[in-house]
């Protein structure tokens, strides 16, 4: 009946260190699940920082190409100006040389 005691004992010894290192694992567990989700947290705001500077740039690239398309409209209109007044005078310069020297 001593041994059976013993047996128990030793048994229960070997259950009550087996329920401090499940214990001392699910704590290094948790440890590491609230750091992994600390970082999980930190990769997300960083992901929405780098979203608004996405949003941001977007906007202003938008922005840009408006701005570029009037002012490559302006150009052209520039041109078209220039254009129509060089004929006007070769118009006024070959009336005046047909006034001067036709006439």
């Amino acid at each position: 009946q001593r041994e059976a005691l013993l047996e128990g004992r030793a048994a229960l010894e070997r259950t009550s260190e087996s329920l401090r290192n499940s214990e001392q694992a699910a704590v290094e567990t948790e440890t590491v699940g609230t750091s992994v989700l600390n970082e999980l947290n930190d990769q997300r705001e960083t992901l929405l920082r780098a979203s608004n500077r996405l949003s941001n740039i977007d906007t202003s690239i938008s922005s840009t190409r408006k701005l570029l398309n009037l002012m490559k409209v302006r150009v052209l209109t520039n041109k078209l100006l220039l254009i129509l007044i060089i004929l006007i005078e070769i118009i006024i310069l070959a009336c005046l040389i047909y006034l001067k020297f036709l006439r």
